[in-house]
């Protein structure tokens, strides 16, 4: 899956607006806080608005606010209304994908790589997120990448060269 740089924003905008709950907050402010640029966000904001995960408040003292608590708000819901579903391939639905021969099997990681991120994404709140304390799960799955990272397997193709047989 890539993230995009709109869920990646939005995310980011929207854990900004969960540490606010008093009141709303301006795009400005926003746009500043997480050195996100100013017409981007309020694009995103508006498409934020529309799948009913923010307001809007009119007036000198007017801004965007959570519109549900920011504990029911998942991750998963932010980029899907930016991005819309969390992973698709060709934009077919993994329910009746089918491939012939060798590559039968492939529909099965597709699915697998779907619930994967669901259950990271569909797991993680808006209030997680602003509060520093992600669920344990998450917590394991970042320290296994780190440790991935830190130890990674032997890639003997990427030595080889283009052709792989150098």
């Amino acid at each position: 899956m890539r993230i995009s740089a709109r869920a990646d924003y939005a995310v980011r905008a929207m854990a900004e607006l969960a540490l606010r709950p008093a009141g709303p907050t301006k795009a400005e402010y926003l746009s500043g806080a997480q050195d996100i640029p100013l017409r981007f966000l309020l694009s995103i904001l508006r498409e934020l608005r529309q799948h009913r995960l923010v307001r809007s408040v009119r007036g000198p003292e007017g801004g965007y606010a959570l519109a549900r608590p920011a504990a029911e708000i998942t991750l998963a819901d932010v980029i899907r209304a930016v991005d819309g579903s969390l992973a698709n391939v060709r934009d077919l639905s993994l329910t009746g994908l089918d491939y012939p021969g060798a590559a039968a099997q492939l529909p099965d990681v597709w699915r697998a790589v779907r619930v994967s991120l669901r259950q990271v994404l569909e797991h993680v709140t808006l209030e997680d997120l602003a509060r520093g304390q992600l669920p344990e799960s998450v917590r394991a799955r970042a320290r296994q990448y780190v440790e991935d990272v830190r130890h990674p397997v032997a890639d003997t193709s990427a030595a080889q060269g283009p052709g792989g047989l150098d």
